[in-house]
C-alpha cells in the first residue's frame, strides 16, 4: 500500500486520482432544480428587499445631507440601491408548468448557466461598483478633513471596518457558490452523459 501514494509528490497524487462522477435519477433531477429553484428565489427576495431598505435609508439620508459630495453619495448609493432590487427581480426564476424530464433538464440547465453568467459579472450586474463610487463620496470628504483634525478619524473607523469584513465576506461567500454551481454542473454533465449512453 505505500508504495502505490509515494508521500514525496502530494500534488501528484491529488491531481492524478480518479473522480466519480455523481449519479442521479429522473426524480432526483427534479428535486434538484426544485430545490436551485427555492434557493434563487430565496436569494433574490432577500436581495430586493435589502435594495428597498438601502435606498429609503441613504435616501433619508440624502434629504438631510447639506454639503454637495456626500449628498451627490448618498443619491448614488440610494440609486445603486433601486437598481440591486430591480438586478434581483430580474434573477428570480419563474417555474415552468411542463414536468417532462427534457423540460426539467433544459431549464435546469438554463438556470445553471444564469447562475453561473450572474456570478462571472457580479461586479457589473449587481452594480458594486457604482455603490463603492457613492461610499467614496460620502468618506472621503471626511477623511480629507480628518487630516487637520485627527481625531474626526475615529469616526470613519468603524465604517471601514465593517467595508473591509463585508468585502472579505463577500469573496468568500462567492467562491463557495462559485463551487457548489460548479459541483452541480457536473452532477448535470454526468447525468446527461448516462441518458446519452
Amino acid at each position: 500500500m505505500p508504495s502505490e501514494f509515494p508521500m514525496h509528490d502530494p500534488q501528484n497524487i491529488w491531481q492524478t486520482q480518479t473522480t466519480e462522477l455523481f449519479k442521479m435519477s429522473a426524480n432526483e433531477l427534479r428535486v434538484r432544480a426544485q430545490q436551485q429553484q427555492k434557493r434563487a428565489r430565496l436569494k433574490a427576495q432577500f436581495s430586493m428587499i435589502g435594495g428597498f431598505i438601502v435606498f429609503v435609508f441613504f435616501a433619508w439620508n440624502f434629504s438631510k445631507a447639506h454639503e454637495v459630495v456626500p449628498r451627490a453619495g448618498l443619491g448614488l448609493i440610494s440609486l445603486w440601491g433601486l437598481y440591486f432590487a430591480y438586478q434581483a427581480y430580474k434573477r428570480i426564476w419563474r417555474p415552468t408548468p411542463d414536468t417532462a424530464l427534457d423540460a426539467t433538464l433544459e431549464s435546469y440547465r438554463s438556470e445553471l448557466e444564469k447562475q453561473g453568467d450572474y456570478a462571472r459579472h457580479v461586479w457589473r450586474r449587481s452594480g458594486v461598483t457604482f455603490c463603492f463610487l457613492g461610499l467614496a463620496l460620502v468618506v472621503v470628504p471626511g477623511l480629507i478633513k480628518s487630516i487637520e483634525h485627527p481625531g474626526l478619524l475615529m469616526n470613519f473607523v468603524p465604517i471601514l471596518v465593517l467595508l473591509a469584513l463585508w468585502f472579505v465576506a463577500f469573496f468568500f461567500i462567492r467562491r463557495r457558490d462559485r463551487q457548489k454551481l460548479q459541483r452541480e454542473i457536473e452532477a448535470l454533465r454526468a447525468f446527461e452523459t448516462e441518458n446519452q449512453g
